[in-house]
C-alpha cells in the first residue's frame, strides 16, 4: 500500500505542497556537502553516518519527487529523455556538429 495513501496524507500532496517538499529534502541533501572541501565531498560515501545521511536525503528527494511527478502526469522517464535529445541539440558534443556560435555560414 502507498506510504501516503495509508496515512490520508493525499489532500496535503497538491503540485504545490510537494514541489515545496522536493526543495526542502534537495535542500537536506545539500546542507550534508555545504562546508566540505572538494576532497571531502569526494569521499563523503566513505564516512558511515554521512553516507547514511546521502541514501536517507536521497530516497526522500526521489520519492517526493515520483509523487509530485504521479499528480501532475509527467513520466519521469520520457521527460528526461525528452530533456537529454533537446540538450544534445543545444550542447552539441566538439567537432560532431556546427557550432551555432560560431562566423562561418
Amino acid at each position: 500500500m502507498d506510504f501516503a495513501a495509508a496515512r490520508s496524507w493525499e489532500p496535503f500532496h497538491t503540485p504545490k505542497n510537494l514541489a515545496a517538499a522536493l526543495s526542502v529534502e534537495a535542500g537536506e541533501l545539500l546542507e550534508i556537502f555545504q562546508w566540505l572541501t572538494p576532497e571531502q565531498a569526494a569521499a563523503v560515501m566513505s564516512h558511515p553516518e554521512r553516507a547514511h545521511r546521502v541514501r536517507d536525503e536521497v530516497a526522500d528527494v526521489l520519492a517526493y519527487l515520483l509523487q509530485f511527478c504521479t499528480a501532475v502526469g509527467v513520466d519521469p522517464l520520457t521527460a528526461l529523455a525528452a530533456k537529454i535529445e533537446r540538450n544534445e541539440h543545444r550542447f552539441p558534443v566538439p567537432g560532431e556538429a556546427a557550432d551555432v556560435n560560431s562566423d562561418e555560414g
